[in-house]
């Protein structure tokens, strides 16, 4: 995704806390006066992410050839020097300094010095020690640049150490915004014409921790939809199913406004393979979650994170991953090839051939792919709510992306029959 004014363009890889933050910082770059300025907000979850940005930076700079690079990000936190050294960056900032005025101010000083001013490529770091990060602000914004829903960052950070997870790293300790400066958020951007918000985070359902009394996630969905009345749908990023709190039991249950997706971090389906990921859940956890929430809520729809070709995992084992799309229920899947990140305890594990992890990548995928056209064909001849994102191109309240036959305004909602579908979404009449 690219964020841009004439003179500051903002280029997003990976989640959407990401996304949220990169137009906070289109913002404050392009008010600390930086001009001709590329900034990459990176993604450290794999080391093809890592790789992509790389490989965008040397791309972006052979067409901007006069523009100053900076990078910033997950990736930027965990690894800089890898980005230091490129002769195509000029400066790069941290995760916690990107979102202070301050450290576009002391950019801006730093790349007037002209395009030698980082002869040591330590100067040109600006990169501290997140996990001393112990507070976390909300930066108010108006909208997200080309979207027709809003994010809203809630929380940042991860108390937990996953073996395979090197986020932690790039993000420090789970710390939270509170709920009156998020409900403030929400109301805002109400106001300004949006009707759908994400709530967004690490690890959201952490939310709480450090604040005052310390409400759970569903204490702020709860305040959200009560002291913003005018929202009409709310959603929340991800969930950690063994951190669902009553109230947000509650919440899915009683408020329709809150929508019937919920996609969960559950990594995998053997109960082995979690406890060495250090989950904290096990496979009986997750079923019984997606079968309480269903109780509650008929018409939910589930997605997943799974790693397939983690560290020790047997055929037996990734047959468990398999089967747990149907145990569950899934329909929307994200499905990653297992990837060592330097320094996690996950990459010192005897590794699973890599040809292996991409075919077990690939079955998995496929068996996505058979849930999620089961969805489609129920779909058919049905009415459904859609929240159009472009003028051909829209989604459901269960998140499943629609074709529009008829141009729809960006950011309208519409009720419309479903017609057919191509595998891969519906197609509305």
């Amino acid at each position: 995704m690219e964020t841009a004014n004439p003179t500051v363009e903002v280029v997003t890889f990976g989640c959407r806390l990401n996304t949220s933050e990169s137009e906070v910082m289109q913002r404050l770059a392009a008010e600390a006066g930086l001009t001709d300025t590329i900034v990459v907000n990176t993604c450290a979850v794999t080391a093809e992410a890592t790789r992509q940005a790389r490989q965008a930076i040397r791309r972006m700079k052979r067409e901007n050839p006069n523009a100053r690079i900076v990078v910033t990000g997950c990736a930027a936190q965990t690894e800089p020097e890898i980005f230091a050294e490129m002769t195509e960056v000029d400066r790069v900032i941290g995760n916690d300094e990107k979102m202070k005025a301050e450290a576009w101010g002391e950019t801006r000083t730093a790349l007037s010095r002209g395009p030698d001013f980082g002869v040591a490529t330590s100067e040109k770091v600006a990169v501290n020690d997140i996990m001393a990060v112990r507070e976390q602000a909300l930066h108010l914004v108006d909208g997200l640049t080309g979207r027709s829903r809003a994010f809203v960052q809630v929380q940042n950070g991860c108390d937990h150490r996953c073996t395979f997870c090197i986020i932690p790293f790039g993000r420090g300790n789970s710390r939270s915004v509170p709920m009156g400066e998020v409900v403030a958020q929400v109301r805002k951007l109400v106001e300004n014409g949006y009707r759908e918000v994400v709530l967004t985070g690490v690890d959201i359902t952490s939310y709480g921790q450090g604040l005052p009394g310390e409400p759970k996630l569903g204490a702020l969905t709860k305040a959200i939809l009560k002291h913003v009345p005018e929202l009409e749908r709310l959603r929340i990023s991800s969930i950690d199913s063994v951190e669902a709190d009553p109230d947000l039991m509650d919440v899915i249950a009683d408020d329709a406004r809150f929508m019937p997706h919920l996609h969960l971090s559950l990594q995998a389906g053997d109960d082995m393979v979690l406890k060495r990921m250090k989950r904290r859940h096990l496979r009986a956890d997750a079923i019984r979650f997606t079968d309480e929430v269903r109780r509650l809520r008929p018409d939910v729809v589930f997605g997943a994170d799974i790693i397939a070709g983690f560290p020790t995992e047997t055929e037996e084992m990734f047959a468990r991953s398999l089967d747990i799309v149907d145990e569950c229920g899934l329909t929307h899947l994200h499905v990653f090839p297992f990837s060592p990140r330097k320094g996690t305890p996950a990459a010192r594990m005897p590794q699973v051939p890599r040809d292996v992890a991409k075919d077990r990548a690939r079955r998995l995928r496929e068996k996505g792919e058979r849930a999620l056209i089961a969805h489609l064909d129920g779909m058919v001849g049905h009415a459904f709510s859609v929240l159009s994102e472009t003028r051909s191109m829209g989604r459901t309240e269960h998140f499943t992306p629609v074709r529009l036959t008829e141009p729809v305004e960006p950011g309208r909602i519409v009720n419309l029959v479903m017609t057919g579908h191509d595998g891969r979404q519906a197609i509305a009449a």
